[in-house]
């Protein structure tokens, strides 16, 4: 069992910048994928990036290309979504979620934190 808990979300102004974070707890952080989704009123959950467990590429939705950076640390078990030059389509709440890395990358992720929400004024 992997527990997961998110922070950093909040209200920004077009253009600024959050930076969110997730706290793994329960087993062996570099064994897990993660990644970043979220999920806008009235739309499904989208994938926003993804991280190896610990070495490989790094992966991203073409919304988010070169606005957001994901990073992770193994030696504290946290995962980053640094965001910026937000914009008002980037208000959803954010979702940290983990995936065993011997499972496919097709497969779903497994574990999932309770979201964050991140608003974006114009």
């Amino acid at each position: 069992q992997v527990q997961l808990v998110e922070s950093g979300g909040g209200l920004v102004q077009a253009g600024g910048s959050l930076r969110l974070s997730c706290a793994a707890s329960g087993r062996t952080f570099s064994l897990f994928t993660m990644g970043w989704f979220r999920q806008a009123p009235g739309k499904e959950r989208e994938f926003v990036a993804a991280i190896p467990g610990s070495s490989g590429r790094t992966d991203y939705a073409d919304s988010v290309k070169g606005r957001f950076t994901i990073s992770r640390d193994n030696a504290k078990n946290t995962v980053s979504l640094q965001m910026n030059s937000l914009k008002p389509e980037d208000t959803a709440v954010y979702y940290c979620a983990a995936r065993s890395v011997i499972l496919p990358i097709t497969s779903d992720y497994q574990y999932w934190g309770q979201g964050t929400q991140v608003t974006v004024s114009s």
